[in-house]
């Protein structure tokens, strides 16, 4: 080769390998491009972890048509594409939701909310990925789903930045309708209903169409989720809607069978509906064309009576029950995480739902009533009202401890015995691995009023698996909580890489199998057995022989007449 061909040679390899950087990095800079199948997008560099790591967030990205007009009450669109650079850099607008709510836990919680405004078209995702990922990387991809009890959050309550970076994966959080617009159903074709999950469907068909632009392997897609957000999970595992875009599950706190988040029937809701809107309609087309036509002041103004809102069995997303899909294995499996925190109705729950003054009123004369009361709310025979207190009372007359065990009961019945059906159902099909998050966190800025005895309340782990508080705000670990801080981000990344959390270098985490053992998430993490299953027995078994008596002798009295 002569020396001006070597030239010529080494110059063309040059640039090649130029173009190739170019390719490969995007827009490597502190204002990133990356492509979607419907148009560009721009996002951000941000450091973590004192600016030892970074990531590239992109906020904002559309993954449906605005859910408005004629598409309130309707099935999610496609995006429409757009021309030249979509700007990714500030929150979205989160799906309309009663304030007043939010407020209320900010206040709790002593927390500063950033302002982030509100607007019924709030169909967007964010995107959190390795600085150094580029289309090709395959890294696993975590969907992040926000609780709330279906009325309210937003994706960018929980900052992926921190998890993305310090384990190399790419994470994504989505919103979903939520209250009235996610939920209402007429119980017919006129609106099936749960339209929130089909908007976590269409999310998720977004992903895989594009996530591999952002670094991400759509082949390797774990959804995650929180409270609302775990039963939002759990029921996409359970739907025949969303086989095939995820190949792990992780339950947080929620399942599909919370008994006040899914409903056999539209009918409580449907009725509050037609009730509170104003419109006079004689049946469910022009109840639906009504609320159509309704302002989103309008909508908000009804939304403020759900704390909390069921999805039901609507025939298409949910075929039937929960409950009946899992007993006749009539889904697909796939590995799962499940857990709960060890005080689920410790504090915010009660305070959330207006029963904590209540509770702390709970004497051995008022506490009858009182059980009899939440008996009705729980779908109960009242006369199995004496059983609980049997099972969760017994002889006890101190007021305190009749009121540690009311709690008990309730995060039984709302969260814990759920959970272990769940996973119970599910451990024959696919590795379920099971875990109790036990830690009281240091940090809670709400000491004064949130009592000494809570340990892990509602919502505590999530700290501990995305490594921030809410909205990205920094949390004051102690030294041990930096340890299970670091060893939970690496139990959910080495599950969504392998479906397995266990890894070297981490206190080994059973799989749920017939020995019964789980994980006791805490400082000193460690191996249990047979968590809660006295009380599973009751739930399970005894409780429901009883309200076959009762059914039986109310059948029989029926009959006399």
């Amino acid at each position: 080769m002569t020396l001006g061909r070597l030239h010529g040679w080494l110059c063309a390899v040059s640039c090649g390998l130029l173009l190739l950087l170019l390719h490969v990095h995007g827009q490597d800079s502190a204002s990133p491009i990356r492509s979607t199948q419907t148009g560009q997008v721009r996002g951000s560099l941000v450091h973590v972890k004192d600016g030892e790591l970074s990531v590239y967030t992109f906020l904002g990205i559309p993954f449906a048509k605005p859910p408005v007009g004629p598409l309130r009450f309707a099935p999610p669109e496609p995006p429409e594409p757009w021309g030249g650079v979509r700007d990714g850099t500030s929150h979205p607008a989160m799906c309309l939701q009663t304030d007043m709510m939010m407020s209320q836990v900010s206040k709790e919680r002593k927390m500063i909310v950033p302002t982030i405004s509100m607007s019924e078209d709030c169909l967007y995702l964010n995107i959190y990925t390795p600085a150094h990922a580029h289309e090709g990387s395959n890294l696993p991809v975590m969907v992040w789903i926000h609780g709330g009890g279906l009325v309210i959050g937003m994706a960018s309550m929980n900052d992926g930045s921190i998890l993305a970076a310090t384990e190399d994966i790419v994470i994504v959080s989505i919103q979903y309708r939520l209250g009235i617009l996610g939920f209402f159903s007429t119980g017919d074709k006129n609106a099936r209903g749960n339209w929130g999950y089909l908007d976590q469907v269409a999310a998720l068909h977004w992903v895989q169409q594009n996530i591999a632009y952002f670094g991400g392997n759509p082949g390797r897609v774990t959804i995650f989720g929180a409270s609302a957000g775990g039963t939002s999970v759990s029921s996409l595992v359970v739907s025949p809607m969303s086989k095939g875009l995820f190949h792990g599950a992780i339950m947080q706190s929620g399942v599909s069978l919370l008994p006040d988040l899914i409903s056999d029937t539209a009918d409580k809701v449907y009725t509050v509906m037609a009730n509170l809107s104003g419109c006079e309609a004689k049946d469910s087309e022009a109840l639906v064309h009504c609320l159509r036509k309704k302002t989103e002041a309008q909508i908000l103004a009804i939304n403020q009576v759900f704390t909390m809102i069921p999805a039901v069995v609507d025939g298409t997303f949910l075929p039937r029950h929960p409950r009946e899909l899992l007993a006749s294995v009539d889904f697909h499996p796939v590995p799962s995480i499940i857990g709960v925190d060890s005080d689920e109705y410790g504090w915010g729950i009660p305070l959330y739902m207006g029963l904590d003054h209540i509770i702390k009123n709970i004497t051995r004369e008022n506490l009858p009533a009182f059980l009899k009361s939440r008996a009705a709310h729980m779908m109960l025979p009242p006369e199995c009202s004496d059983l609980l207190m049997d099972e969760y009372m017994g002889d006890v007359e101190d007021p305190q401890t009749l009121q540690a065990q009311f709690r008990e009961l309730m995060e039984d019945f709302m969260f814990v015995i759920p959970a272990l059906q769940v996973a119970h159902f599910q451990r024959s099909h696919a590795p379920v691995y099971f875990y109790e998050f036990q830690h009281q966190p240091s940090f809670i800025k709400h000491k004064h009023v949130r009592p000494s005895h809570v340990r892990a309340d509602h919502g505590d782990h999530a700290g501990f698996v995305f490594g921030s508080d809410f909205w990205g705000l920094k949390l004051d670990f102690t030294e041990e909580e930096k340890l299970l801080n670091k060893r939970m981000m690496k139990y959910w990344a080495n599950f969504a890489r392998h479906g397995n959390p266990n890894s070297d270098g981490l206190p080994y985490w059973p799989e749920l199998v017939h020995d019964e053992q789980y994980l006791k998430l805490d400082i000193q993490p460690a191996v249990g057995r047979a968590l809660k299953a006295r009380k599973l027995q009751f739930w399970t078994k005894i409780l429901p022989q009883k309200i076959q008596e009762i059914k039986r002798a109310q059948d029989k009295h029926v009959e006399l007449y």
